[in-house]
């Protein structure tokens, strides 16, 4: 079996297990008490909040250990919008964080705050004079991702940070994704990472608020983790979590290169292999070892299973799945094709010859898929209303169908005539102009229609 979807979950490192087991026998007492066993498991902790300092590139007063990467961000932001609470209530997040990030400015919406949404391009990533823009007087807290969980794109981090910097303004940044790989450059104010994002124990997650940033921690008073997480300290977790940090950063270099080959090949040899595909993502800016790529006519659901049968465990921001039946918003924000999503992120020492094979699996695969679907039960009418104009009602149908069924009868209209496709499915708002752009036909835009949608489209040369 091939694991590549690291950017959920990385496999436990070996150096993570060994000093895991070890500090099960070390690190169980109290650190805050002067005995024998509390001053060792205090020596385990100082130990591990160091080591993990020197790789963010923070002083060890500045770091905390969580018990996730997602409380991580859900203290960080509370406790900045209410330490800066005078300052205004305005807070900034770009389109593509995680959704951690945006449940917390949601939370914030909700109790009277502001907040700003940045756009992204195509790639993923925010423009750094876009993103200035919205910076504001009484702007408390800016928000943006190293790099994207789902396309892999770099976010101008330190671009941005110079922006928040001349503004006035912390900027937090969720390094979730991208610290194996090395330190966040830039001026960043605050920032999180989650230890099995990069090899460690799911549990244990990091929050550094540099000095200086006015910071009120929320909730009832604690004494650990200077106060900003509380409860008794996962010290064997936490252990664990800097030592394999540290063990993967040593690899860093090389893998980097290394799967960065990998996923380059993968990168250009998709398209080839196979029709209808859109790889998504700044083809240069991004991570080493994660892809994001889509393609036509196909249930993303059922083409991850299909790969999980052929021994390939990926993920997948497509709408056509079981957990929901909205387009990611990553994807949605990009403006990209959505259906048949396919996330691959390769995990360190991934062999050259599981990418082969998996280049060899995906053709037939995504054949097979889409010859599944290629003639649905009770697939939708087709009504000429005009000599130059088709309606394709695809209410109630999911996606691919309705994609589907607009690439069968656009060429049933002359040059110049028009497609409209009816649709309650919100995945189509996005995946039919996709499929314009892709197919080099004009989106001409969206009508309101008993029911749901009509996605008009109009047939170009070809």
């Amino acid at each position: 079996m091939s694991y590549f979807d690291v950017a959920s979950s990385a496999p436990l490192h070996p150096v993570a297990r060994q000093a895991l087991q070890a500090s099960l026998d070390e690190g169980w007492a109290d650190p805050a008490r002067l005995y024998r066993e509390g001053r060792r498991a205090r020596l385990l902790l100082d130990a591990a909040r160091e080591a993990a300092a020197e790789a963010v590139g923070c002083r060890p007063d500045e770091l905390v250990f969580t018990t996730s990467g997602t409380r991580a961000v859900h203290t960080a932001v509370a406790g900045t919008l209410a330490g800066r609470h005078r300052v205004g209530r305005h807070l900034i997040v770009s389109a593509v964080e995680h959704s951690s990030v945006l449940h917390s400015a949601e939370t914030h919406r909700t109790q009277g705050g502001t907040v700003s949404e940045v756009p992204v391009l195509r790639t993923g990533a925010v423009s750094p004079d876009v993103y200035a823009e919205a910076l504001r007087p009484e702007t408390a807290l800016a928000c943006l991702q190293s790099a994207n969980h789902e396309v892999g794109t770099e976010q101008p981090v330190a671009a941005v940070a110079e922006a928040c910097r001349a503004a006035g303004v912390p900027l937090l940044v969720d390094a979730a994704q991208s610290l194996a790989w090395g330190r966040v450059e830039g001026g960043w104010s605050l920032l999180t990472g989650s230890a099995h994002k990069w090899g460690g124990p799911a549990g244990v997650g990091l929050l550094v608020v540099r000095k200086g940033v006015r910071y009120a921690p929320q909730g009832p008073a604690d004494e650990r983790e200077s106060g900003r997480a509380p409860g008794f300290e996962n010290i064997p977790g936490i252990v664990a979590a800097a030592a394999s940090l540290r063990a993967v950063r040593a690899e860093a270099a090389a893998e980097s290169a290394r799967l960065r080959e990998l996923t380059d090949r993968i990168r250009a040899r998709v398209p080839e292999l196979v029709p209808d595909v859109e790889v998504v993502g700044d083809p240069v800016r991004r991570l080493p070892h994660l892809l994001t790529f889509s393609c036509l006519y196909v249930d993303g659901e059922t083409l991850l299973h299909e790969l999980d049968r052929e021994g390939f465990s990926v993920s997948s921001g497509s709408s056509c799945t079981s957990s929901t039946l909205t387009p990611s918003h990553v994807l949605k924000a990009m403006g990209v094709l959505s259906e048949g999503n396919v996330r691959v992120s390769l995990p360190l020492g991934t062999p050259a010859e599981d990418v082969d094979r998996f280049l060899d699996v995906l053709p037939r695969t995504v054949a097979a898929v889409r010859e599944k679907l290629g003639a649905p039960a009770g697939a939708p009418a087709v009504t000429v209303v005009r000599d130059d104009s088709l309606v394709v009602d695809a209410l109630g149908k999911r996606c691919p169908i309705p994609v589907i069924e607009l690439a069968k009868v656009i060429t049933d209209v002359p040059i110049g005539g028009t497609v409209r496709v009816l649709s309650d499915d919100e995945a189509a708002r996005l995946d039919i102009p996709a499929w314009c752009e892709m197919r080099n036909q004009e989106y001409v835009g969206e009508e309101p229609t008993e029911g749901g949608t009509a996605y008009v489209v109009r047939r170009k040369a070809p």
